[in-house]
């Protein structure tokens, strides 16, 4: 099985390495304050993935893919405003999915998933005047590696019983949920989401960058 480094960049925000790949998934770097990778610090970057709008999973998303020129994985919504709002041509500079499609290479596949999260898009004009854009909910992602692991990336989500339906058809070896609670999964719903996709990894996200999303490590590892 080919080497698979996973760097948990703080927050949501997440780095894949493999066979000299990179790929980002909710990059949120220069406000993340948990987080000391910056935007202009990137040299290199394969794949940009956004699960939905919020500002801390969209990020620095359209950033990053001006600077590296990784394409924009995301929904047809988030490539509409990426392309409105920051020059990234839709089907070009950005390809759009929606839940169920996939977008595959000679390296990896990468499939949309549901997610159980509401969102609009609070992207560059939410930055500079407060605006909020209608956006289209939530998504999560299946990154499958043909000589490596499958990884399944919940974003933001609560739990759903269709997560056994990831687990019968992308058989996720490593598992990336959130675990914070309020504005998502707690330490009950993600051991129960845990029971539904039986990974052989688990690995909490979005949780301590704010006071209010704290991980429960213990109640986590009972459930």
């Amino acid at each position: 099985m080919t080497k698979t480094r996973i760097t948990w960049l703080g927050h949501a925000s997440i780095k894949i390495e493999t066979k000299g790949k990179t790929i980002f998934l909710d990059p949120w770097l220069d406000e993340n304050p948990v987080c000391s990778l910056k935007v202009k610090q990137v040299k290199k970057a394969d794949v940009v993935c956004v699960t939905h709008g919020h500002i801390d999973h969209i990020g620095d998303s359209l950033a990053l893919v001006r600077a590296t020129g990784a394409p924009l994985i995301c929904t047809p919504e988030i490539g509409m405003y990426a392309e409105k709002f920051g020059g990234i041509k839709y089907d070009e500079g950005s390809i759009p999915l929606n839940i169920g499609g996939s977008w595959e290479t000679a390296d990896f596949t990468i499939t949309m998933v549901n997610a159980v999260h509401t969102s609009d898009i609070m992207g560059e004009d939410y930055k500079k005047e407060g605006i909020l854009t209608a956006g289209s909910g939530s998504v999560g992602y299946v990154i499958s590696f043909p000589d490596g692991p499958a990884i399944y990336y919940g974003g933001d989500t609560g739990v759903f019983a269709d997560m056994a339906i990831i687990r019968d058809l992308y058989s996720p070896n490593i598992v990336i949920l959130p675990v914070g609670g309020k504005y998502n999964m707690g330490y009950r719903e993600a051991g129960y989401a845990a029971s539904l996709l039986h990974p052989e990894h688990f690995l909490p996200i979005h949780f301590g960058t704010f006071p209010n999303q704290q991980l429960q490590i213990e109640k986590l590892i009972e459930e």
